[in-house]
């Protein structure tokens, strides 16, 4: 069984060219769907039925698993399925009864500008990381980029001269502008911090780790963010996508269009940036709640 798994992650990765977050995510659920079917008694893929499948979904939603979580679980599932048929390692697709939960969408949350300014102002700025940390917090604020695209950035994708990166995500490129304060921020880090992190000269990574002077790891910059909001006594739970929704809410709320806002973002349909749009009454009620003392 693990084999099949592997061929069907080396497919991903070098067939359909899948994000990296995404083939780690189908892993993790093949891999739990295997440990599963194992303790049930079955080791081979062509043994699996559509009853057994069943009882596994309702196994994650009995253990209390958010609908979204059990929705990707049944994604993996699918597409594992539907690559074993067609690759001829099983003749019946046990997943394709399989329905995924409805997941219900909630209003992305936003900061006050208030907010990101205490958040922004938290990194030391007399250390070597608190300079770096103050770059990377400016440079994801000013331009909403995603936390994958920003530790992959090289330090060729700065343009100092129109202040503007170029954003990777994928095939797929995008340069974003960004203000005056991040790039003060960058500058600063560029010149007074990252040939001291730096560990090999042939590194062209933007954001280096402080320890062995590699790329950030997305879950290093996660609980980067979480300590900041923490000193900053920010009660809203910040994560690096809540900075992504806020800036592009912020430019939404300042006069900005839709289109120009989608193509900073990197959405593919601009139905995906609409939801900014079509929710803010909500966002300007949800900002006067958490800013008015007096209701």
């Amino acid at each position: 069984m693990e084999n099949e798994i592997r061929e069907f992650i080396e497919y991903l990765h070098n067939v359909r060219h899948t994000s990296e977050n995404t083939i780690s995510s189908y892993h993790r659920d093949l891999v739990q769907l295997q440990e599963y079917l194992i303790h049930q008694g079955i080791s081979r893929w062509e043994k699996v039925t559509e009853e057994v499948l069943s009882e596994y979904v309702d196994t994650l939603a009995g253990e209390h698993f958010a609908a979204a979580t059990v929705s990707r679980h049944i994604a993996s599932i699918k597409s594992f399925f539907h690559y074993l048929v067609e690759n001829g390692n099983i003749e019946n697709d046990a997943a394709e009864i399989l329905k995924a939960p409805k997941v219900e969408k909630k209003l992305p949350t936003v900061m006050t500008p208030a907010e990101v300014d205490l958040l922004l102002t938290q990194p030391d700025a007399q250390s070597l990381k608190g300079k770096r940390d103050k770059a990377m917090l400016e440079l994801l604020y000013a331009t909403g980029m995603r936390v994958s695209e920003l530790i992959s950035l090289k330090v060729n994708d700065l343009d100092f001269r129109i202040n503007c990166v170029n954003c990777h995500a994928g095939d797929r490129q995008r340069m974003i502008p960004f203000g005056q304060k991040a790039r003060e921020a960058l500058l600063d880090y560029l010149k007074t911090v990252r040939d001291s992190m730096l560990r090999d000269h042939n590194e062209d990574v933007l954001f280096l780790n402080c320890s062995d002077g590699k790329s950030m790891s997305r879950q290093g910059f996660w609980k980067l963010i979480k300590q900041y909001a923490k000193k900053a006594g920010i009660k809203v739970d910040i994560t690096p996508y809540t900075i992504r929704h806020t800036f592009a809410a912020h430019l939404l709320e300042n006069g900005a269009d839709l289109k120009s806002v989608q193509e900073m973002l990197g959405h593919a349909d601009i139905s995906t940036t609409a939801r900014y749009a079509g929710n803010r009454h909500n966002y300007i009620r949800e900002i006067y709640e958490r800013t008015q003392k007096r209701g």
